[in-house]
């Protein structure tokens, strides 16, 4: 072997000083994410060193050094030709967020370009992509010259990534989703930083969900991620801050595709559940003060038509007809409250296997979506209901999918005596800064 085909140093010292609860020296780190990008370290030697990280944790400056590594793996995009602020912003998924639609045209009508590179749905968190993809005509892929005119032009994006953007980080997202790796914090961090990092914008905002819905149960395992990913963007130069979010409830009336895109557009109508009018509201403005404008009436430009003009404008820009009719589907069965009351629970996670169950999600990466499959919710925790009432609508193609889904459903509400509800707490808990 020549000297050039020496690697400098070895996967087996370093899984060992992580299995031992040792950090990683920023060489061998950056090492490692090469190495396994290039395919000399092995699959099986990088999931023993993802799961030493899940057991034993890893420093900040570890988790920097992997996030700027996983970033180097690939391209860098920069907006700096684009002569205005880019702020984008990241949710960590959860049942009935449909938060970007609004959010992207809404925060573009003041001036800022949103760069919002997504992605498609997985399990029983929905993708935005396969949401947009209701609309007759839209399409998600762009290049990167579409995408800069579009920015340029109409100020708001939503389409999906590249794939020179963080290389390392598909393939190692991939390992940890086989190998019981997925739920460690430095991996998450680092994985989603690195490619919003690479994506070159100036600021972020992280939406940061916890409760039976979301990525993250325990509040304080999302706080904790909050805090590492929002040092991450400081500490690479973005200015970063998230806000904790109750996924313990579905979000809004809507869970699906089709009928997640309507309750967009009634928010931009300057209507919708109150729920995504917050949390819509209170992302833009953190969006626009980290664009260097606090003060920014945002109410004002989803009452005035501001939003749903910018709206339709980057629809049509990718193909996309924003009068079109959206799909509905050809079959629906509606749940009624069994008694009088007050609807005191309703469990976000079994909602959203429902959905998936109808053919609102997949299963598989390759898996096609049904648009028009998913749920409406006709109530939520703490409305009074009759016997009698609808409760919810299951819509899906095949009425044999129904069975599964009410079976997802079984003790995911439940209805107790008039006036002896109370809320869990408020929709936003937190806001974390640097």
């Amino acid at each position: 072997m020549s000297a050039s085909q020496i690697e400098p140093f070895d996967a087996i010292d370093i899984i060992r000083t992580k299995r031992d609860g040792g950090a990683v020296e920023e060489g061998a780190l950056r090492w490692m994410v090469d190495a396994y990008t290039r395919g000399f370290v092995a699959d099986s030697q990088m999931a023993a060193f993802a799961m030493a990280v899940l057991l034993n944790g890893m420093e900040r400056d570890e988790i920097r050094v992997l996030t700027d590594a996983m970033i180097n793996s690939g391209e860098r995009m920069s907006f700096a030709s684009l002569g205005k602020r880019t702020v984008d912003k990241h949710s960590t998924g959860g049942v009935g967020d449909k938060i970007t639609l609004p959010l992207a045209p809404l925060v573009a009508a003041f001036g800022v370009a949103v760069p919002q590179l997504s992605g498609r749905g997985l399990g029983h968190t929905g993708g935005t992509l396969d949401k947009l993809e209701s609309i007759p005509g839209w399409r998600a892929a762009l290049s990167n010259e579409e995408l800069f005119a579009q920015l340029a032009d109409i100020g708001a994006v939503i389409c999906a990534a590249g794939t020179g953007l963080a290389p390392a980080d598909k393939k190692l997202y991939a390992l940890r989703d086989v190998t019981g790796t997925v739920e460690a914090i430095p991996l998450i961090a680092s994985s989603i930083m690195s490619k919003k990092i690479a994506e070159g914008t100036d600021a972020l905002v992280l939406d940061v969900k916890f409760g039976g819905g979301a990525f993250m149960r325990d509040i304080n395992d999302a706080r904790e991620l909050a805090r590492t990913m929002v040092a991450l963007g400081t500490d690479s130069g973005v200015a970063t801050t998230a806000l904790l979010t109750d996924m313990n409830v579905p979000l809004g009336l809507a869970i699906g595709n089709a009928n997640e895109v309507r309750e967009s557009v009634e928010v931009l109508a300057g209507g919708g559940p109150k729920d995504v009018v917050e949390l819509t509201v209170a992302l833009a403005r953190e969006m626009l003060a980290l664009a260097g404008q606090p003060d920014a009436d945002v109410e004002a430009a989803l009452a005035d038509g501001r939003a749903m003009d910018t709206w339709r404008a980057m629809i049509r820009a990718q193909d996309g007809d924003p009068d079109a009719a959206l799909p509905t589907a050809r079959e629906t069965h509606t749940v009624t409250a069994d008694r009088d009351g007050v609807l005191a629970e309703q469990l976000a996670l079994p909602f959203g296997i429902a959905a998936w169950r109808l053919g609102a999600g997949r299963a598989r990466a390759q898996d096609p979506v049904q648009h028009a499959a998913g749920i409406d919710l006709h109530a939520k925790p703490g409305d009074e209901v009759r016997a009698g009432q609808p409760l919810f609508t299951l819509s899906a193609d095949e009425p044999s999918r129904f069975e599964r889904a009410l079976s997802a459903l079984d003790g995911a509400w439940r209805i107790d005596d008039a006036g002896t509800y109370e809320a869990s707490g408020p929709l936003i808990r937190e806001r974390i800064t640097a």
